[in-house]
Parts: C-alpha cells; sequence; structure tokens
C-alpha cells in the first residue's frame, strides 16, 4: 500500500520556469524515486478558475493566518509505503543536504507548503479497474487541505465515511478518493479525489449528490465548519508523467 503522502504547494516565476521544470522531472523526480520506500511521484499544475465547474452552494472558508504559505499552481506528490518514510530524512534535511543546483531550483518555489500525510480511508470508483496507472496518481485531482474544530471533527468523519466516500464510488469517471491525516504541516485533513480526466470530473462530480437532498444539507453544515489552505480545494491536471492520449 502507499499509504504516506508528501505533499508540496507552490507558485514559479515566469522567468526560469521551462528550465525548473526540466530539471524536477528529468533530476529531481527520478532521484528521490530511487529512494527505499518511494514508490511513485505525480506532478500537477492547477486548472485555471474558468475551466472548473464550481459548486453555486460553496460556502468554503479560507484561513486568513498569514503566516500559511499561499502558493497553490503547482502541486507535486510522492506516494510512499507509510508517512514514516519522509521522516528518514525529513523534507527540509533533504533538501539541504542536495547539490548547489538542486538548491538553485528549490529556491524558485514561491509560496511553498509542505504536508506529510497519512492514508485514513479509501474507496475505489468506479473507473479503478480500467485504470492502468496502478497506485500512480490519475490524470485529474481535486486535494482539499483544511482543518477543522476539534468539536465537529465527529460529524466530518461520519460524512465522509457515511455519505461522501461511498456516493464517490459509484460517481462515473472516479478512479479513487483517499481521506488524509496530516502528521506534518499546517492543515491536519485532506480529502484527495482522482478522476480519469478533467471533462469527467466537471461533469460528474458537482452533481454526485442530485436527488439527495438530506445529504446536500449534510455537506453544506459540514463545509461551514472546515478552514481551508490558501488555494483549496486544488483542482489539477497532470503533467507528470505525461498523460497519454
Amino acid at each position: 500500500m502507499d499509504s504516506g503522502l508528501w505533499i508540496t504547494w507552490y507558485d514559479l516565476p515566469a522567468e526560469g520556469r521551462d528550465a525548473y521544470l526540466s530539471w524536477l522531472h528529468e533530476t529531481y523526480i527520478p532521484e528521490l524515486l530511487n529512494r527505499p520506500g518511494y514508490l511513485w511521484a505525480a506532478h500537477y499544475a492547477a486548472v485555471e478558475k474558468g475551466a472548473r465547474r464550481t459548486n453555486a452552494r460553496d460556502m468554503r472558508n479560507t484561513t486568513d493566518d498569514a503566516s500559511v504559505p499561499r502558493g497553490d499552481r503547482y502541486l507535486l506528490l510522492f506516494g510512499a509505503e507509510n508517512a514514516d518514510v519522509f521522516g528518514n530524512p525529513v523534507p527540509s534535511t533533504l533538501h539541504a543536504e542536495s547539490s548547489a543546483e538542486s538548491r538553485k531550483m528549490l529556491a524558485m518555489r514561491i509560496g511553498e507548503r509542505v504536508n506529510i500525510m497519512t492514508e485514513a480511508g479509501r474507496v475505489e470508483g468506479p473507473e479503478a479497474r480500467d485504470y492502468k496507472g496502478g497506485m500512480a496518481l490519475a490524470p485529474c485531482i481535486q486535494l482539499g487541505s483544511y482543518n477543522c474544530p476539534w468539536q465537529q471533527e465527529e460529524e466530518m468523519l461520519a460524512f465522509y465515511a457515511r455519505w461522501r466516500m461511498p456516493a464517490m464510488g459509484r460517481t462515473p469517471g472516479c478512479v479513487r478518493i483517499r481521506k488524509l491525516a496530516s502528521v506534518v504541516g499546517w492543515a491536519k485533513h485532506g480529502i484527495l479525489y482522482e478522476f480519469v480526466s478533467l471533462a469527467a470530473r466537471n461533469q460528474h462530480f458537482i452533481g454526485h449528490e442530485d436527488g439527495h437532498p438530506e445529504m446536500k444539507a449534510w455537506g453544506d453544515r459540514v463545509t461551514k465548519t472546515l478552514i481551508h489552505a490558501p488555494g483549496s480545494s486544488s483542482l489539477a491536471c497532470r503533467i507528470w508523467p505525461a498523460v497519454s492520449t
């Protein structure tokens, strides 16, 4: 199982972006995938707002804590056997011990934010059976990262376990949905949806509660309690490995 995830959100300047992406995809990622316990990597670019279908009922709250880094244009994820793989060494030590060229490239990241998370639950979607990528992340993901007052965490857990995750397991276009809990980083909770494409997500995700008004109301009540990281929920398409067409 790939129960550990190292997730990095960040922005990039226009100048030097192509050189950075070449280094990341051709040098940085392959080197890390040679480390014990690392199982896969995936790099994503966030979808522009005009290309994402949104919920008219969206009442998402975003943190106003100025200490939380605000990068959200790129998402880099590594999967491992468990979260402890990313503790030996931790990312900051790994980067400090890297080459001068790698440190130069890493310094290009703007607003870098990191979470190390462990998978608390998983449901396979209808597309999992024919998905050729194995445990690697799907071509399109939606990743929410947030905190929840502890008094509401039990209801949030029930909502995901009893409704949202089983419902997504029946939603066309969905490969997997994973509920995440953090061991490092600002956000304590995460929810990771995987879709075969952006088009499939836009077509099916928003309407998965149609015909279930009581569940829409439950979801709205839970959503009001969550405080999201900047840019969350992130909707993004994979740029490495390249998506075959």
